[in-house]
């Protein structure tokens, strides 16, 4: 429990300097920089399990989160939009490490854990533990799918889908700019 804390405190205090001291957007916005969104970036992947991670909520006014994030990262995290297939970051990313979300920074996911769908963005069978996402019933465009947010700020990932093949027969398909990848080795 003390262990929780501490790193609870660790991870405030890098957003609270990440969030003074980031760097300029062509508008102005303050965006944080990749070293300061990563407040674990010291610890082996052992240490980034459910065991060592708190999720504590993330509230943000529209405004704030305009400020913090890029257009199109905000289109994707806090408008639920979609990112073009093959023309991402991440979705060809063969390097070992963790996937944190890019708004609030919670180490989501583990390369060890993601595949090649042969869909065009990054695809997972599961997070690092189920109590970091939430999933949400979308209806949007006249279907239904499984939306997946972060469990701390409620950021739009993705979809999730069914997949056979992978030990979970699901796949989590997410866009590039809702994730910060941090290398390391795991």
């Amino acid at each position: 429990m003390k262990k929780m804390k501490i790193l609870s405190f660790l991870m405030a205090a890098v957003l609270i300097l990440a969030c003074n001291d980031g760097k300029k957007t062509e508008k102005g916005a303050t965006l944080m920089t990749q070293a300061e969104e990563v407040p674990v970036q010291t610890h082996s992947y052992d240490s980034v399990t459910a065991d060592t991670i708190d999720v504590e909520k993330v509230s943000r006014t529209k405004g704030e989160w305009k400020q913090l994030l890029s257009p199109e990262e905000y289109e994707i995290l806090r408008e639920a939009g979609t990112e073009p297939a093959f023309r991402n970051v991440y979705y060809n990313n063969k390097k070992q490490g963790i996937y944190y979300c890019g708004g609030c920074n919670l180490p989501l996911y583990s390369s060890n854990t993601k595949f090649d769908s042969g869909t065009g963005w990054p695809s997972f069978y599961a997070p690092i533990d189920s109590k970091l996402v939430k999933r949400k019933i979308d209806r949007r465009y006249g279907m239904e799918r499984v939306e997946v947010v972060c469990a701390q700020c409620d950021s739009h990932l993705g979809h999730i889908f069914p997949y056979e093949g992978v030990p979970t027969e699901e796949r989590h398909c997410l866009n590039s700019l809702a994730l910060d990848f941090k290398q390391m080795d795991i």
